[in-house]
């Protein structure tokens, strides 16, 4: 029978990156940690989703704007990923360098990686919702490394001897 335990220790075996998907609404600031995110999943329409847990307070406010910014965060934003995943959401951005777009679209300044999407479709997926986001925008940092999130711990990505 299969367990919870048992499928987030299987599942943890399998490093993914980590994103802030994130907007500025009438002033405030709203975001959430996901390492839930996929790239590629289309190239036209260009597309990446990410999936939400239905319990999460902040993703209907991020839908409902539908303009986003998406951060992909590197080994310089190691520091800021438990702060930004915090629950207090007064604080999550404290001392955290951002831009936000003319649309609300906000993202973390120095990233290897940022886009800017809109909400393309979403559908229920189990305890999750997956968000289809289309890409409006893209950049990168050349030679800028990612952070994953692998064994519930944030690790940097480092070469694998092939000797």
């Amino acid at each position: 029978m299969l367990t919870d335990i048992a499928l987030r220790e299987a599942f943890s075996h399998f490093p993914q990156g980590v994103v802030l998907v994130s907007a500025e609404i009438d002033g405030v600031r709203h975001g959430l940690l996901a390492s839930t995110f996929t790239v590629g999943v289309s190239l036209d329409p260009p597309l990446v989703s990410v999936a939400v847990q239905h319990s999460s307070r902040t993703w209907p406010t991020l839908h409902e704007h539908g303009r986003l910014g998406v951060s992909v965060l590197g080994r310089e934003q190691a520091h800021l990923a438990r702060q930004l995943a915090s629950k207090d959401r007064e604080r999550r951005f404290d001392g955290v360098d951002l831009e936000v777009d003319e649309h609300g679209a906000l993202t973390l300044r120095g990233t290897p990686a940022w886009m800017t999407v809109q909400v393309h479709d979403q559908m229920r997926a189990g305890d999750h919702d997956i968000a289809l986001l289309e890409v409006l925008s893209i950049g990168s940092e050349p030679g800028a490394e990612a952070m994953v999130f692998h064994r519930s711990e944030f690790k940097e990505l480092v070469p694998c001897r092939t000797s």
